[in-house]
């Protein structure tokens, strides 16, 4: 009796894993729709495990994570292949190698040290180069325009039929890289607040101007801050900071100057963590710092304006 209870039990187990699998190949397409109308930080966390559990497939989505050597120092992560990232699936000979810069550990100490990553293994512990143990929050403000020609006329891309947008771009100095000009959430400071001020510091060099020029770039801050904007993504980053007990987690906010005549008047200038401070054309060449590429992409077709010269792009080269 024990018996056929048992093989009636693992044969409804079976069904329910097959449907489910065909569900997952059959809805892929609607499944990465979903990624783009949805960017609630749960939806991404549930979603980040199942793909990092997959079998080297492209879609796996924590990579940076995994790269060696630790920024800024030359600290060798133990080596996490695709099939292994997932917490779920069974590794005892896992060893992480384990690192926290010295001026993170000068620091306080902030919050559990257990807490594990929810996108899966990175092949290092401890807290590297951030702050808190878990999420380090930090806030990034893509801001945008149209790109314009000498008479003040939107320019069409001659491929794609849709108008060109720029957004402003800074080069780290910390690895030389294109990025957002975000930066961390201060304690107790509002999103908002960090959005306006990183801003400030790495694209206009806020930091070293007089208290008459702060104030000037204030107002005219505050008028594009305060406008319609866009929360382009909010929840866990594919940082190369992350560890296994500690990760980066963003909020993508557009601010677009619809008319350009905010940010004509502003005159952009690299300070803080910026080396250089430009404006970008967005398409899909760009190669960007951490994911930041995946929100310019996400910014493009919510301003349906151009991203990629292939037409016949479909869901799988996404």
């Amino acid at each position: 009796m024990a018996g056929r209870l048992l093989g009636k039990a693992l044969a409804a187990v079976s069904l329910s894993l097959a449907l489910a699998s065909v569900t997952i190949r059959s809805s892929r397409c609607r499944g990465i729709q979903a990624f783009r109308n949805s960017f609630s930080s749960s939806w991404f966390h549930l979603n980040t495990n199942v793909m990092s559990g997959s079998n080297g497939s492209k879609e796996n989505s924590h990579n940076k994570a995994r790269t060696s050597p630790y920024p800024g120092s030359k600290v060798e992560r133990s080596q996490v292949p695709n099939e292994k990232v997932g917490w779920l699936v069974e590794w005892q000979d896992y060893k992480p190698v384990e690192y926290t810069a010295v001026s993170v550990l000068a620091g306080p100490r902030w919050a559990d040290p257990q807490i594990r990553n929810p996108a899966g293994r990175t092949g290092l512990v401890g807290r590297g180069l951030l702050g808190r143990w878990g999420p380090n929050h930090a806030a990034d403000p893509i801001i945008t325009r149209w790109k314009r020609d000498s008479s003040g006329n939107k320019i069409m891309h001659p491929v794609s039929g849709k108008h060109i947008l720029q957004f402003v771009a800074i080069k780290r100095k910390d690895c030389g890289e294109w990025a957002i000009p975000g930066g961390m959430v201060d304690p107790g400071e509002k999103i908002s607040a960090t959005l306006k001020r990183e801003f400030g510091e790495e694209a206009l060099n806020s930091l070293q101007k007089t208290s008459a020029e702060k104030r000037e770039i204030e107002e005219k801050l505050h008028k594009l801050f305060s406008q319609d904007h866009l929360v382009i993504y909010k929840g866990y980053v594919d940082d190369p900071r992350n560890t296994d007990n500690a990760w980066m987690e963003t909020e993508a906010v557009n601010y677009h100057d619809e008319t350009g005549e905010i940010m004509d008047n502003l005159m952009l200038e690299a300070g803080d963590d910026a080396g250089k401070v430009k404006w970008v054309d967005i398409n899909d060449k760009l190669k960007l710092y951490a994911s930041h590429s995946q929100f310019i992409k996400l910014v493009a077709e919510k301003r349906d304006a151009h991203w990629s010269e292939d037409s016949e792009a479909d869901c799988h080269a996404l």
